[in-house]
């Protein structure tokens, strides 16, 4: 699969802060539009951006719908107008390359409540297994980092994804293979009977020559910046990165198993009632 080209802008104004979580984001306005832009400078420093550029690429190649993602540039005179020290801080600590989501105008937050019909197994099995595969433990019932936008789900926020690139010293083989035990508390697990078929489809749409290209649309800024190695070179951090999916993939198996037998448990601790049976 070919993916499209990964936008390229220039923040041109700050509109607003969105104050949910820790990293502080804003609707910006730029040479493309709006945008959510998340900050290299925020708490969870350039390896959140890395992780939101590269789980969302593998997110658009599987099918699954996310907001276009693009860099945005942050000029050095950008934001000097705002009147908050802690925003001017943080746009301070932020000039260069940022990444940003597409802002969709009247998307709401999803709540399986009142969305749930939006929801197809499809989608709910690609999801938990795209979890699984990057390890996001930031997908429950109580932060689903869904949007629902023209009556369809769509996929946000995957900052806390890939958190063995915080300590890279620690991956080895059975690291790469574990499974990911957090996939229990995943908000469409129950919905997700299809995980199985999805695997067998999956691993052979996530090659490692598309996990390679995904891997080159990430600037070199993000994968080395607050590495706390000063030898590592750009084109070795992009590598542990391969290394580390690829292998991870080839041992989908684990993380699949382990999502399967945790929805046996959720579904035998809870039983889908008769009315809400598909």
């Amino acid at each position: 699969m070919i993916l499209p080209g990964l936008l390229h802008a220039t923040a041109t104004r700050y509109v607003q802060p969105l104050r949910e979580g820790g990293s502080l984001p804003a609707v910006v306005d730029t040479d493309h539009g709006l945008f959510v832009v998340k900050f290299r400078g925020a708490g969870q420093g350039p390896r959140a951006l890395a992780a939101e550029l590269i789980v969302g690429r593998l997110a658009a190649a599987m099918g699954l719908p996310v907001p276009a993602l693009a860099l945005v540039d942050v000029p050095a005179s950008f934001g000097r107008s705002e009147p908050d020290p802690e925003i001017q801080d943080l746009l301070r600590a932020s000039h260069g390359v940022n990444v940003g989501l597409r802002y969709l105008d009247g998307a709401f937050n999803f709540a399986s409540q009142a969305a749930a019909e939006v929801v197809t197994a499809e989608f709910a099995s690609r999801l938990v297994w795209l979890d699984a595969f990057v390890t996001n433990p930031d997908r429950t019932d109580r932060n689903p980092n869904l949007l629902v936008w023209n009556r369809q789900p769509w996929l946000i926020d995957h900052g806390a994804a890939l958190y063995v690139h915080y300590d890279w010293a620690a991956v080895d083989d059975v690291r790469i293979r574990a499974p990911f035990p957090l996939i229990a508390q995943h908000v469409l697990l129950r919905d997700a009977d299809r995980i199985a078929s999805v695997d067998r489809d999956v691993v052979t749409t996530l090659t490692e020559p598309l996990i390679r290209d995904v891997l080159q649309e990430v600037p070199d800024e993000l994968l080395v910046a607050g590495d706390g190695t000063a030898d590592v070179l750009p084109a070795d951090a992009r590598e542990r990165y391969i290394r580390y999916l690829t292998a991870r993939l080839a041992a989908s198996r684990s993380f699949v198993s382990a999502a399967l037998d945790a929805r046996a448990r959720l579904l035998t601790a809870n039983p889908v009632p008769l009315a809400a049976r598909r």
